[in-house]
């Protein structure tokens, strides 16, 4: 594998920070104990839900129900406060239990359920007061980081159950069984789990050190980001982290260094985040997913993020992760303080 060395202040300053890098978002310290052994055992959900301590997350058409209009906090229900009779098709997931030192606010041991609702419920007039909806991406601009590991945790489930509710093997209903993390066949007693897509994500650094961002289709003209897209069946991450690279920019990647991971909602996501290396100095986006793709110099990049040029992914992104390992620090958004 090749290296770079040292050269220069941004450089150094970014090996120092990748050292020490403070990573909010991928805490390897989980915020729930999903408790896995114990909610296979028969009549464990049942017991969760006669607890009347435990405390429920409501989603309702792929979005989640936030604490007030800032969208900072999600709304975690007591279960006095919903209806005698959940609407019909409501989906029904053990979450886990609140772990202790992760700065959040439910005290630690408190149980949580996932309340997905149909998208037909009608009127939710028993909603409390003061609350809103909202998708994951409106909410990670203000949410802390459980908020957001239990969020992406519920979308994930959530999304698996919304297409799996019948058998691949013989297209007869499934029946959900293990609170709510397993579905078994009623014809051919096949039993099937919430699945993940791997994805690699890879903040994609020149010879110069500079940073190539992308732009997409998708996406506002001055929005950039990191490229990312998913891993094929019998490929390793690091082979597929070059194929997308390729295919989307046109630039080879020489070498790659794992940094992290992150689970996404969308659709139920494994985010492998990479730094990799390119002697490569043209990139040639592919104009179907991807319009644009642009080089950055760290102070440039500061600059173009502060006057409004470029938009970058939010803080609580493995996106966001990798441009500040490779920046060397935090960059200043418009209004921050530097």
């Amino acid at each position: 594998m090749s290296t770079i060395t040292c050269c220069g202040m941004y450089k150094c300053a970014a090996h120092a920070y990748g050292r020490n890098m403070t990573k909010p978002n991928l805490s390897p310290d989980a915020a729930l104990d999903r408790e896995c052994e114990q909610r296979s055992e028969p009549g464990f959900m049942e017991s969760v839900l006669a607890k009347a301590a435990h405390k429920v997350v409501i989603f309702h058409r792929g979005k989640a129900l936030m604490a007030g209009a800032s969208l900072d906090v999600l709304a975690y229900v007591d279960a006095s406060a919903l209806p005698h009779e959940l609407p019909a098709g409501t989906l029904q997931v053990y979450l886990g239990k609140v772990r202790p030192g992760r700065g959040h606010a439910l005290a630690p041991g408190t149980a949580l359920v996932l309340l997905a609702l149909p998208d037909d419920a009608g009127e939710l007039a028993w909603v409390p007061e003061l609350s809103t909806f909202a998708g994951y991406r409106a909410a990670a601009e203000h949410m802390g980081g459980a908020d957001a590991e239990i969020f992406i945790q519920a979308q994930a489930v959530a999304n698996w159950h919304s297409t799996h509710t019948f058998c691949p093997r013989c297209g007869n209903p499934t029946e959900i069984q293990a609170a709510g993390w397993m579905r078994r066949c009623g014809n051919d007693g096949s039993e099937h789990f919430p699945r993940t897509d791997p994805a690699a994500i890879v903040a994609i650094v020149g010879a110069d050190d500079r940073i190539l961002l992308a732009n997409n289709f998708a996406w506002e003209e001055n929005r950039y980001s990191t490229v990312a897209g998913f891993i094929e069946g019998g490929e390793s991450a690091e082979a597929g982290a070059v194929r997308e690279i390729a295919e989307e920019v046109g630039v080879h990647l020489h070498s790659l260094k794992y940094l992290a991971s992150q689970a996404w909602p969308f659709p139920r996501s494994l985010m492998l985040g990479f730094i990799g290396y390119t002697d490569d100095v043209v990139a040639t986006p592919d104009l179907r997913e991807v319009r644009a793709a642009r080089w950055f110099g760290r102070a440039e990049l500061q600059e173009a993020v502060l006057a409004g040029d470029a938009v970058i992914s939010s803080r609580l992104s493995i996106a966001r992760e990798l441009i500040e390992h490779w920046y060397g620090g935090k960059i200043v958004e418009p209004g921050e303080q530097e």
